[in-house]
């Protein structure tokens, strides 16, 4: 969730640093900071809020130098302070860190590092990583950051420099991501690679329990014994411009039009449509053992866990196989059923979701095979994993997920088509699911054509405290996804609710101050949810009603209506999640809020 950014060659390193830093900022931050080596030591700028502040503080007092390290922060340990922005720098001063992860054991090596005279400035867990390398340094920074490391417990991405070792980059990784950049004659660390694009494509992604070691003259891999590793380099494929804003004010609002352009890469190549079927060669599992499969556990956070359950309902329809959908957060840290017949789905947008990686590492533990359905290439659940559907949706940089949302839920239709004709689905049957997925993209846009009738929508509803929203069957995860898009970007408090539970307390909260978002598609369970909005009415409620026909039993009970197309049901969510992203968007906009960077929240959340 913190970024992290390194360079050493030629050139004056702190707009490099700043401009990655500057590529890095959707990922979520609350402070920021530089060091740069500058020939004589180590010189630090660091300031709390947003990178104009740090680029005042350098523009003040510029360190120059062709070496350094920089950092954003999101505050785990400590308030967001400039004492508590890294770089941190050991007690000597010739040290100077930069951490994303969390330290377990702090407070303990903190007390130790106390009773040896180590004088402690901040409220942070990386300020003990300082330290311990300077009381561990005899003249190798490699080795001593190996032998810091040794008594650590937790998750760590660093990049470290030493005032006694002018060219040299030490970084490591445990359970938080890291990349080298390799270009000519120069060298850069990342936490992204967005942060690097715009000077070298060629990467080298590291692995937990990774040392690297970069100088100007090139660089190194070992591991915690010193032992050299052999490390491929990779192309990164997608463009600049794809992490830029194109004209649009935010990146929300681009990604939410870039829809029907992702669900059709989603697609691409995957889709047969005469024979009904999907082809899907990165799941690296034979005919006979997907037939074996006898259950399915499907893990993931957040917006990806809404995926989830779409794809849970999905699966156990067309393929009839039992499927539990679990919070990756929780699932590692109980005792669940899985055999060798399990197949354990994972889901996440970045593929670095730590709490999704280690649901998925103890899923492998316990015998289960995996599939990862990630977006971006090279991730470490992608790498891991042993097969998976690549999103192919593009970088994603607006911190509330739109277009992965989207491509998540059709890679799950299309695993399910594959699964389910192969099974017992009739080619008539699967024919229509594939028809009805080539269609979404023309679909989607004739949504996005309208986006006005949805602003006109916020514009009434811009100062609600409380939203309702409601769906029923495989539009209860549309509820719930709405609901979190309102809550993530405009800061109003916002509940999903299968509509029918809303008897069970919620009809408590319902005035005539109370929105009510209603997604009532005339699908299998239509009736069903015009009782529900009857009784919203009759408790004078406001209601927001996604439908996809004139319905004469509603004549009268809507205050607003969106009309969306007809689409075969369990792909109805994808639909009606397109008006609701954005109306969460320009309710957000006509607040004031920082849509792409909304408070407390993180792009990618690489920490527990």
């Amino acid at each position: 969730m913190c970024g992290i950014v390194g360079y050493v060659g030629d050139r004056i390193a702190t707009p490099m640093l700043v401009e990655g830093l500057k590529r890095l900022e959707y990922r979520g931050y609350d402070s920021a900071g530089v060091a740069i080596m500058n020939g004589k030591g180590v010189e630090t700028r660091r300031a709390a809020g947003k990178i104009s502040r740090l680029e005042s503080v350098i523009a003040a007092d510029p360190p120059l130098g062709t070496m350094g390290i920089a950092h954003t922060r999101w505050a785990t340990h400590g308030p967001p302070t400039e004492t508590n922005a890294h770089p941190h720098v050991s007690q000597n001063g010739k040290i100077a860190v930069v951490h994303n992860g969390i330290i377990e054991n702090a407070t303990v090596l903190k007390a130790g590092l106390e009773s040896r005279g180590y004088v402690f400035k901040s409220d942070t867990d990386t300020e003990v990583l300082a330290h311990l390398i300077e009381a561990a340094y005899a003249g190798n920074l490699e080795a001593a950051v190996i032998e810091a490391l040794s008594q650590v417990d937790g998750t760590y991405g660093i990049a470290v420099i030493s005032s006694d070792e002018k060219e040299k980059i030490v970084a490591a990784r445990k359970g938080s991501p890291l990349l080298l950049g390799i270009g000519e004659g120069e060298y850069y660390i990342a936490s992204d690679a967005s942060a690097i694009l715009s000077h070298t494509r060629h990467v080298v992604y590291l692995d937990d329990g990774d040392i690297a070691v970069l100088t100007r003259d090139g660089y190194k891999v070992v591991d915690l014994d010193s032992t050299l590793q052999e490390k491929p380099v990779t192309r990164i494929e997608w463009d600049l411009a794809q992490i830029e804003r194109g004209g649009y004010p935010h990146f929300m609002l681009k990604e939410i039009f870039e829809q029907p352009t992702t669900v059709e890469n989603t697609m691409r190549g995957r889709l047969i449509l005469e024979e009904g079927f999907s082809k899907l060669g990165g799941l690296n599992i034979p005919k006979e053992e997907l037939l074996a499969v006898d259950n399915i556990i499907i893990t993931a956070c957040g917006t990806s866990w809404h995926s989830a359950l779409i794809g849970e309902m999905m699966i156990e329809e067309l393929c009839r196989i039992p499927v539990e959908v679990e919070y990756a957060s929780e699932f590692r840290y109980r005792n669940p059923i899985v055999t060798p017949r399990t197949l354990c789905i994972v889901i996440s947008q970045s593929g670095e979701t730590a709490d999704t990686l280690a649901a998925m590492r103890e899923a492998k533990r316990r015998g289960a095979r995996t599939l990862g359905l990630v977006n971006v290439v090279g991730s470490t659940i992608a790498r891991e994993d042993d097969g998976g559907i690549y999103l192919h949706a593009g970088p994603e940089i607006g911190v509330a997920s739109t277009k992965a949302f989207t491509s998540q839920v059709v890679a799950l239709a299309l695993f399910t088509l594959k699964l389910a004709r192969l099974r017992d689905m009739s080619v008539e049957r699967g024919r229509e699911l594939a028809q009805a997925l080539a269609k979404l993209p023309e679909q989607i846009q004739s949504i996005l054509d309208r986006a006005g009738e949805i602003e006109e929508v916020a514009e009434e509803f811009k100062r609600a405290s409380n939203f309702l929203y409601l769906g029923r069957g495989y539009n209860f995860p549309a509820a719930l996804e709405g609901a979190l898009k309102l809550k993530e970007i405009s800061y109003i408090h916002a509940e999903g609710y299968p509509a029918a539970e809303m008897k069970h307390g919620p009809i408590a909260l319902i005035d005539e101050m109370m929105p009510v978002v209603c997604i009532a598609p005339h699908d299998s369970v239509f009736d069903k949810i015009t009782s529900n909005i009857q009784e919203v009415k009759a408790r004078k409620g406001k209601i927001i009603a996604i439908t996809t026909r004139d319905e004469p039993s509603l004549a009268g009970k809507l205050d607003y209506e969106f009309r969306v197309p007809e689409t075969v049901d369990l792909l109805t969510p994808i639909l009606a999640s397109i008006p609701l992203q954005l109306l969460a968007y320009y309710i957000a906009v006509k607040r004031g809020c920082n849509v792409d960077q909304p408070r407390n929240l993180a792009k990618s959340v690489t920490v527990e």
